[in-house]
């Protein structure tokens, strides 16, 4: 997974109603990218290879699973079948709180349950085969989540850092690969999706088995199972791999934006890499409230459904980083894989070099080497710090894993020769096909096509903690874009005088990063100086470049105000957000009421991304706007009130919570949703939840309110307020 910071910041604007006056506080933030995921993923497996792989190989797992979503419990048979490598007297497979029902003694086996394993008691012999049978249940405390909105139910299973153990018992080693074939029973009205190839059987009963024959051995953090409200895309990628494209059926007009460039970026990876993709098909899956922003299970990546988005949204929020990302971790993470977090970098640094090798196809090299900069910039502010971390080692940050693990092949690369690099990466997947690796596997493999000494290479690279700043820079000063670049940013420390033909330029090529980058040196500047810049950067309609004045500016000057009306309908989210709330407080700032009800009709039926961003903004400016549509505005008030509720993605319930937190306006049904909140399985979420309500605690009216709802809240629920001391 891998975090980008884009320098194409967006306000977090808070305000509160305050009588009749609303008060604005900013604040600049950066939108992050977290691939493969929305946030950072930094939690690896940090297991070191368990004895019991000394003694046992477990060669195949078939699972037939059933669903309670009522209950939210799982009922399973399954079948394990392993070869003894030593003679022993028990082996066992990881299990967390699993009631066996049934137990096949075949062969004399006997079948027990502990806390967190399923042991197998039997007089073993080496180099023998076994089978043993079992059926369980299970109410899954993570890894796997039940997502009930009312009349849509949906299930998905996620087991990088929680362990699939938790739902289907199996080995958490991931040095043990196994063949995973799961069959489910669900509704025939849903979809069942996960690893491998399909077979379904209709019943008369209004239920359908979907079984999948994987015929890969993986490791069993990269089992997935989605079952629920979805239609398919069907496409052929030119080496005639399979690619599915799922998505809910209310939002067909999405599919086309948002699996964008889907074929090129796994043609152009298939043959990058040079050796076929390593499994029978290949399918993507969006799911409601996921943790990450993807996950790439083997042959069934799975990832947040946020990035379902318009055309318009495709400019700051569109998925192809996390597309090429989770898919170029089939290759790494998925057919080789690790065999402990010290070599993490093996799978998130090679995704992330190859995601944006494959962006580059696509949008550049501009793009290529921007992005790079941007990591190296955040890797050196660290590492200047004193906190720049070993490469190899466990328990580092996804900023090392992923930005410096990229960095340390872009410069590998860039010394043994794209030829050579490519033909040791190609050797290094064939030669360690479906097994686990460790560095000393591919850095022995690139010597051996290289004369080159790597010695200080791994020293400065894999095994130092400090970014290797000078080797990053002069290797992005060959490409003449990022001359240009590092030219214009040195003039932030100069005068205006000395530096505005040059800034003009800059805006005059529509470069995405040079219009940006000149724009936030004329924010520093007084305006008057800089007016006839600023119309030159409106006036090239480029998209990052205008949205550059929507978000540097912090008051919008008379001479600039029907530009930024303008605004309001550039193809982008974020700009549209920026310009309704900087114009409704320019009007506010005039006491122009009437201004601000006539911007608040241009914008009425937009919503913007999937949390809402304009939409609930709307809404509050609605209800901040004196006499606005009075007649509405109760029902204004119960539809921000409603996008609190668990039926919606918890982005657009985190910005509702938000804005009703700074109306001071809270209620039984939002209180409700924001105690439920606070146990939610994103912890993001429910952290900021948590903070939310520990401040609206200090209300009394507010907690009377919850004490009356006593009755109505989830065992969970209570367990939580009972322990901050609200029961």
């Amino acid at each position: 997974m891998i975090v980008s910071s884009i320098k194409t910041p967006s306000f977090h604007l808070a305000f509160y109603l305050c009588g009749s006056k609303v008060v604005i506080f900013e604040g600049m933030k950066y939108i992050f990218l977290c691939v493969g995921v929305f946030f950072a993923f930094a939690k690896a497996y940090s297991q070191e290879i368990s004895p019991q792989t000394a003694i046992v190989d477990v060669q195949k797992i078939n699972a037939h699973l059933q669903l309670d979503f009522e209950d939210q419990v799982i009922t399973g048979k399954v079948s394990v079948d392993f070869i003894m490598k030593e003679a022993a007297k028990e082996v066992f497979l990881d299990a967390h709180s699993v009631a066996l029902s049934s137990i096949s003694d075949e062969g004399g086996i006997a079948i027990t349950a502990t806390e967190d394993k399923v042991i197998f008691t039997g007089n073993f012999k080496k180099d023998k085969e076994y089978q043993a049978s079992f059926t369980y249940k299970v109410h899954p405390k993570q890894t796997a989540y039940f997502v009930n909105n009312q009349d849509k139910h949906q299930f998905w299973t996620q087991g990088q850092g929680k362990y699939t153990s938790h739902w289907l018992p199996s080995l958490d080693d991931m040095n043990d690969k196994i063949e995973f074939d799961i069959s489910v029973d669900h509704s025939s009205e849903m979809t069942a999706i996960s690893n491998g190839l399909i077979e379904t059987v209709e019943k008369d009963n209004g239920i359908t088995t979907s079984t999948f024959d994987m015929q890969h051995p993986i490791s069993s953090y990269l089992v997935a199972l989605v079952v629920g409200d979805y239609e398919v895309n069907e496409e052929v990628a030119t080496s005639g791999v399979p690619l599915s494209y799922y998505y809910y059926p209310e939002d067909a007009d999405k599919v086309a934006s948002t699996y964008r460039y889907s074929k090129q970026i796994f043609d152009f990876l298939e043959n990058k890499i040079g050796v076929p993709f390593p499994f029978k098909t290949y399918k993507q899956v969006p799911v409601k409230d996921f943790l990450y922003a993807g996950m790439e299970n083997a042959g069934c990546t799975i990832f947040s459904d946020r990035f379902m988005i318009d055309e318009i949204g495709f400019t700051d929020q569109n998925y192809v980083n996390v597309n090429a990302h989770e898919l170029a971790h089939q290759w790494f993470g998925d057919l080789i894989t690790e065999t402990k977090s010290d070599h993490h970098w093996l799978h998130e640094g090679f995704a992330t070099y190859y995601a944006l090798l494959a962006e580059r196809e696509i949008f550049g090299n501009d793009y290529f080497y921007f992005k790079l900069f941007e990591t190296a910039e955040q890797l050196r502010e660290l590492s200047d710090q004193g906190k720049g971390q070993r490469l190899v080692a466990a328990g580092g940050s996804s900023l090392t894993y992923y930005q410096k693990g990229a960095w340390a092949l872009h410069i590998l690369r860039e010394t043994v020769g794209e030829e050579t690099f490519d033909k040791a990466v190609r050797s290094y997947l064939m030669k360690y096909a479906y097994k686990n690796v460790t560095t000393d596997h591919f850095m022995d493999e690139v010597a051996s096509f290289t004369s080159v000494d790597l010695t200080e290479f791994s020293k400065n690279w894999l095994y130092q903690g400090a970014f290797q700043a000078e080797d990053a820079v002069n290797s992005l000063k060959k490409n003449e874009f990022m001359q240009n670049y590092f030219q214009i940013q040195s003039g932030r420390s100069v005068t205006l005088s000395a530096k505005f033909t040059q800034l003009m330029k800059a805006i005059e090529t529509e470069n995405d990063y040079l219009g940006q980058e000149a724009v936030y040196q004329l924010s520093e500047e007084s305006i008057s100086g800089v007016l006839p810049a600023y119309k030159k950067a409106m006036a090239t309609k480029n998209l990052y470049t205008r949205q550059a004045i929507a978000t540097s500016l912090e008051t919008i000057p008379k001479e600039l105000e029907l530009d930024f009306y303008d605004l309001l309908n550039d193809d982008s989210y974020i700009t549209q957000e920026q310009a309704l709330i900087k114009l409704w407080v320019y009007h506010q700032q005039r006491n122009d009421v009437k201004s601000q009800r006539n911007l608040l009709d241009l914008k009425e039926n937009a919503f913007g991304f999937a949390d809402g961003n304009i939409k609930t903004l709307w809404l509050t400016l609605s209800l901040a706007t004196p006499d606005y549509k009075p007649e509405a505005s109760l029902k204004r008030y119960k539809g921000l009130i409603e996008y609190t509720a668990p039926k919606y993605p918890y982005q657009l319930r985190q910005n509702a919570f938000r804005y009703l937190e700074q109306l001071q306006s809270f209620e039984k049904e939002s209180l409700k949703n924001l105690v439920e909140a606070s146990v939610h399985h994103v912890w993001r979420f429910r952290e900021s939840a948590r903070k939310q309500l520990d401040r609206q605690l200090k209300n009394t009216e507010y907690v009377s309110t919850i004490r009356g709802m006593k009755n109505i809240f989830s065992e969970k629920e209570m367990a939580y307020l009972k322990r901050i001391e609200v029961f």
